[in-house]
């Protein structure tokens, strides 16, 4: 139900459910986990999720295993959602969701939880939870806010809307808009990224993600100390010296 292939420097995770729209069981979850685990100990620089089919990456849930479960199985299967996303926060290099179709519900928490998000123009995606009489439980209402804001954010997770692939971009929901094959774009727009080193590329989001967490005050504290370590790494004396020579680096991530 998940596939992992390698190719050269990047990682492929592509759910593999087409005729259920590549829905989020709880076999696939777990399946997901241990593919991004897999990838984990791949020398990659990059690793790219997406769904077979142009009609889905993935819409959600499989609404038939959250039919008559107990209060404590309701409990475990979203704390198995968030920790296994949460894999993607902690990743060691940056994650693309390649949207290829509808992504709703834990298929959009899914993309969220990816560093980046590139989509197909005709991509559709959103959190529908609230239609059924729940809320999203994979990190959608932590995340959305974060990305696109506390009043819009609410305003999609309480109304449940669909959002197209157009305004999708424009709130900053995805990154990237793809005219051709989603796949495709999402490899070229790691290429805009992989040529740099790991170390400062880890501290560069570690940074960012300490953003929305902290006090400016303290932001700027775990900046400098960020900052500080990214100067003492071989990459960096790399860096600098590449450009008084007017070269291009060759960074080796140490």
């Amino acid at each position: 139900m998940v596939k992992l292939l390698r190719e050269g420097a990047l990682a492929l995770l592509t759910l593999d459910r087409p005729e259920a729209l590549n829905a989020l069981s709880f076999a696939v979850i777990r399946d997901i986990g241990a593919a991004i685990d897999e990838a984990a100990g791949w020398d990659i620089r990059a690793l790219i999720l997406t769904g077979t089919g142009e009609k889905a990456f993935c819409a959600g849930a499989d609404i038939k295993e959250l039919v008559g479960r107990s209060l404590m199985d309701e409990r475990a299967g979203s704390e198995l959602g968030q920790r296994v996303f949460a894999k993607l926060d902690s990743f060691k290099v940056p994650s693309i969701a390649a949207i290829n179709g509808y992504a709703f519900g834990g298929g959009l928490e899914l993309a969220m939880a990816c560093t980046f998000r590139v989509a197909s123009s005709k991509a559709r995606v959103g959190l529908p939870e609230i239609k059924l009489g729940l809320i999203p439980g994979y990190g959608g209402t932590q995340r959305l806010p974060r990305l696109v804001g506390e009043a819009r954010a609410a305003e999609i997770a309480l109304t449940g809307r669909t959002i197209d692939a157009e305004e999708a971009l424009a709130i900053g929901l995805v990154n990237r808009l793809a005219d051709g094959d989603v796949v495709e774009a999402a490899k070229a727009f790691a290429a805009e990224f992989t040529g740099y080193g790991l170390p400062a590329l880890a501290l560069a989001r570690a940074a960012v993600r300490r953003a929305l967490d902290v006090p400016l005050d303290e932001g700027l504290r775990v900046e400098a100390d960020l900052s500080t370590l990214a100067y003492r790494t071989e990459d960096a004396a790399e860096g600098l010296t590449a450009f008084i020579e007017k070269r291009k680096p060759q960074f080796r991530d140490k």
